[in-house]
């Protein structure tokens, strides 16, 4: 039997301290991406489309990056666990550094197939959205190395526990994006590039903050003054062992949705309008416990580290009765301006009545299985069972979300709410397997070595 290195104690003020920024953070990204969406339409039908399509590719790339970044993390985290600051700050080297050079390759290979990827995965398109995707993509695609580092500075942060530090960072980025737009498209006039500008600069903005941030020794991991950097194969392997599996889970569920909406577009304008109102809404619904998730990665991390899993299962009991809490509370203010928010969208009447009825079936299960879906997961990921999570979470969306999700949309007549029954499906069938795993004992010995 491993030796228990050590006892991890996370006070609740340490919980709150740790989980009300990430909360804001979360609740920023929701409400910048909605003004984003405004403002873009402003601009015009062609400008909406141009910049929909390539975000398409960047939401993949996105989720992708960032979800690398927290695996790597949580090595850090679990160097942390067991008191290793060396290796912890060692593994956080390796991290930006090799972000940063997956980054530069993947923008490199984005620019050699442009042409590929704008005339042939978005097929025939209207020349004004070529060329304004064409424009969209040349500078927005630059930020994608500076996109890696701050998502791997901020994860870092989080898995440190200094969550405050992404979030202020994290401010001042969507405030740069916003007011750019504001100024670029509303006060100079400009179509796509006041879009994609701000959006670069929030990028280069973020990426810089990280650094001068970690450069301070008082972080217990900080960038060392002179840097040396020495490729370390063995910590490299590491962070791909862990990071990898939730790239590819991120990806391919991203993937998923992009199918589904395909899906969705056969049915009609007012499926699609309420299909998009409540993916919107829907995230807003489940913003606590997503913050909780992101908060029970640092938490587990070092509890893994230091092999004190009972102290692990102690907070991750304590942090899911967190995340059922505070969804009911959470959803049921939600649910009684649910209403108004969805007409400020101005749709049809089917439309908002679709949506309506998505909402309150999404917002009621989500009170019931959101948590156990995707919060208790974030705990097995902390621990480095992150294979695992990406087994079930990639088979459970192809063979119910995704396959489900056709026959019913399809083929029984379902419509639109077809793909929400097969996505329930799929929650349930994902909370059956992430609780069997948390009440073994396997996810115990996935550790980092």
């Amino acid at each position: 039997m491993e030796k228990q290195l050590g006892q991890i104690t996370f006070t609740n003020k340490q919980l709150r301290v740790l989980i009300f920024p990430l909360v804001i953070e979360q609740f920023l990204g929701v409400a910048v991406g909605l003004a984003d969406s405004v403002m873009v339409a402003s601009v015009g039908e062609a400008a909406v489309s141009a910049v929909s399509l390539v975000d398409s590719i960047n939401v993949l790339l996105f989720f992708a990056m960032n979800a690398l970044a927290t695996g790597g993390a949580v090595v850090c985290g679990q160097f942390l666990g067991r008191k290793d600051t060396e290796r912890a700050n060692e593994a956080g080297r390796q991290l930006l550094v090799f972000v940063v050079l997956l980054g530069t390759a993947v923008m490199a290979v984005l620019y050699l197939a442009k042409s590929i990827i704008l005339h042939g995965l978005f097929g025939r398109i209207d020349a004004d959205v070529m060329a304004y995707a064409n424009t969209y993509f040349l500078i927005v695609e630059a930020s994608i190395p500076f996109m890696a580092l701050y998502s791997a500075g901020a994860a870092i942060f989080r898995v440190m526990g200094n969550s405050s530090v992404s979030m202020k960072i994290s401010v001042v980025m969507n405030l740069v994006n916003v007011c750019g737009n504001a100024i670029l498209i509303f006060g100079v006039g400009m179509g796509v590039e006041g879009v994609a500008i701000p959006t670069f600069a929030a990028r280069v903005l973020g990426a810089a903050a990280v650094i001068v941030l970690l450069r301070n020794p008082a972080y217990i991991i900080h960038i060392s003054r002179p840097f040396h950097y020495r490729f370390q194969g063995d910590m490299v392997k590491k962070i791909l062992q862990v990071g990898v599996p939730s790239s590819i889970e991120s990806s391919l569920f991203q993937l998923g949705k992009v199918m589904l909406l395909s899906l969705v577009s056969s049915f009609g304008t007012a499926s699609i309008a309420a299909n998009a109102i409540g993916n919107s809404i829907a995230t807003v619904q489940t913003l606590p416990a997503a913050a909780i998730g992101v908060g029970m990665i640092t938490v587990v991390s070092q509890c893994a580290g230091a092999r004190d899993f009972e102290h692990a299962r102690f907070y991750i009991r304590k942090l899911m009765c967190w995340s059922y809490v505070l969804m009911l509370i959470w959803n049921l203010l939600l649910f009684a301006i649910q209403s108004l928010l969805v007409g400020l969208y101005n749709v049809s009447g089917e439309a908002a009545h679709l949506a309506m009825i998505i909402l309150w079936l999404h917002g009621g299960l989500g009170i019931l299985m959101w948590p156990a879906a995707f919060t208790l997961p974030q705990a097995l990921k902390g621990a480095g069972d992150t294979s695992y999570v990406m087994i079930v979470a990639v088979a459970s969306m192809w063979t119910f979300r995704i396959l489900t999700g056709f026959l019913f949309a399809k083929y029984l007549g379902m419509g639109v709410l077809g793909t929400w029954y097969a996505m329930f499906i799929d929650w349930v069938c994902r909370l059956l397997l992430f609780l069997v795993r948390y009440r073994g004992k396997k996810w115990e010995t996935k550790y980092v070595k």
